[in-house]
């Protein structure tokens, strides 16, 4: 089942940033993942602002793979420096529809 990590993060401090930018997307494809999208321009549609820097959307084939990603010893240095260097929140979501009424997602 596909899952998506969504990765809504304000940076605090970004000398992590270009390391992390040039790196952490080959550790994601190792473990099966895809960037949809790293992206820094947001717009809030509706909702009060998050005050977010840059949105993640990352793609991977199931639960499993995102967690061995997030467990990857190669991936710790990264994750602890922008976790140091920001205020970052990870979401997952997999590819279902809860309410069961699209036809071309699976009933969740």
């Amino acid at each position: 089942m596909t899952v998506y990590l969504i990765a809504d993060i304000k940076i605090t401090d970004d000398r992590w940033v270009p390391d992390y930018a040039a790196k952490v997307h080959k550790l994601v494809e190792r473990h099966g993942g895809r960037y949809l999208s790293r992206s820094g321009n947001i717009a809030n549609l509706e909702g009060g602002d998050q005050d977010s820097t840059l949105i993640a959307l990352v793609s991977f084939p199931s639960r499993e793979a995102v967690e061995a990603f997030a467990a990857d010893p190669d991936y710790a240095p990264f994750g602890k420096a922008r976790q140091a260097g920001s205020v970052s929140r990870f979401r997952l979501i997999d590819d279902t529809d809860l309410a069961g009424t699209i036809p071309y997602l699976r009933a969740g």
